[in-house]
């Protein structure tokens, strides 16, 4: 076998977090086709699920013990290494509230079912959990951009302006009729996965919707907003995190150019710890450079910002900063108004927004972008910059309150 083949193939719109592009395709047209079928038998099925669940998820422990009976599972009540950090995080924050955790292993590999139990009380739950009882509507429409988009309108949320195409045709009509540059991605999706932005002619955008296309068959094409993707995370109705997503950058000093400004970036012994990566030095870059009117040798004035790419993922050499402390309360309003208009006690929202500490209202090309029912809270935890959170706690606060006075019992002996 030689090198390359013993590799996992890296797709470059799809990034580190590649996936297998017929997959995603066949999982998105399926997903609809079902719920084209089953919509009609929505609230039956919403009556049956409300009456057995409570029933299903007391049982579920149990089931779970069959099958390590047999010896096709285990249930491990200690922290093991091969976990995502998210569950690292959620886990050592249990811990210190006396929550006992356990995690269902296959074949001894990682997933993400857990049980967890305090004060008598135990709840079997899929990556993050929520309040006994707590199930949204949203969770149903949430991850889906084009619903979203609508629900958010119609509760006064600022969105960007576009629409969703599935021909050539109808999305050079939406193009169109939409103030340009544009951003195409695809209708489902994470990660910024076959997202294309700065669209500004009909090659640019036909490109760009075959490439969106390889993932679903729905292309979302809508006006750029302006500035920063901050990932806000809401738990309980209350906003817990405000992360500052950026795109691979360099901060202009007036002295040296960008290439040495890249090459000691890279140095950041953050980025050696298998978070965050170093910034690429490569033909994306290149043409970043080039959109701004730059050359590699150019050298920025004091506090100017230069993207070295536009995707905004920690493997791209991308970084974040924590800015919840310095949302402006107007902004804070908001965010919290989108928890009323999900329902949710949990979620993850991607808003764009020029300056976090200025009032959106006064930032043009602002809005939320996508959701996510399932977010990645070791984000807080662990920023390149700004102060680190610790949202994991907040969200045990709310799905055993009790177990907060145990924490801070802890913490006192400590």
């Amino acid at each position: 076998m030689t090198k390359n083949s013993s590799q996992k193939k890296i797709c470059p719109d799809c990034g580190p977090a590649t996936v297998n592009h017929m997959a995603a395709r066949t999982t998105i047209i399926l997903g609809f086709l079902i719920g084209v079928i089953t919509k009609p038998f929505g609230k039956i099925e919403d009556a049956i699920t409300g009456f057995l669940f409570p029933h299903l998820e007391s049982f579920l422990p149990y089931f779970f013990k069959i099958l390590v009976f047999f010896r096709l599972a285990v249930i491990t009540d200690h922290l093991e290494d091969d976990n995502i950090e998210r569950t690292k995080c959620l886990w050592r924050a249990a811990e210190k509230r006396g929550i006992k955790m356990r995690q269902f292993r296959i074949f001894n590999r990682p997933t993400i079912i857990f049980i967890a139990e305090f004060g008598g009380q135990s709840i079997v739950f899929e990556g993050l959990p929520r309040p006994k009882g707590d199930s949204s509507a949203a969770l149903t429409w949430m991850d889906n951009k084009a619903i979203m988009k609508k629900k958010f309108q119609a509760g006064g949320i600022p969105v960007a302006r576009g629409g969703v195409a599935m021909t050539e045709r109808a999305a050079l009509k939406l193009f169109h009729s939409l103030n340009h540059p544009v951003i195409t991605k695809p209708n489902l999706g994470s990660r910024s996965r076959h997202t294309t932005t700065h669209i500004m002619t009909e090659q640019e955008l036909l490109r760009a919707f075959c490439k969106a296309r390889k993932l679903s068959p729905w292309v979302v094409i809508e006006e750029e907003l302006a500035g920063f993707v901050y990932r806000i995370t809401l738990i309980g109705g209350k906003l817990a995190g405000a992360l500052r997503r950026e795109p691979p950058f360099v901060m202009g000093n007036g002295a040296a150019t960008i290439r040495a400004l890249v090459e000691k970036e890279n140095k950041n012994p953050k980025r050696h710890e298998g978070i965050f990566h170093e910034i690429a030095m490569d033909t994306e870059a290149d043409a970043e450079l080039l959109r701004q009117g730059l050359t590699w040798n150019n050298i920025p004035e004091k506090g100017r910002f230069v993207t070295l790419n536009q995707k905004v993922g920690r493997g791209q050499g991308g970084s974040n900063t924590e800015m919840l402390s310095k949302v402006h309360p107007e902004n804070v309003k908001l965010f919290e108004k989108l928890a009323k208009v999900l329902s949710d006690s949990l979620v993850g929202v991607d808003f764009i927004m020029q300056d976090v500490t200025r009032p959106w209202t006064e930032q043009n090309l602002c809005g939320a972008i996508e959701c996510n029912s399932l977010p990645f809270l070791d984000l807080h935890h662990m920023p390149l910059y700004g102060e680190t959170l610790d949202p994991s706690s907040a969200l045990w606060d709310i799905v055993f309150p009790a177990s907060k006075s145990v924490s801070q019992t802890n913490y006192l002996r400590a």
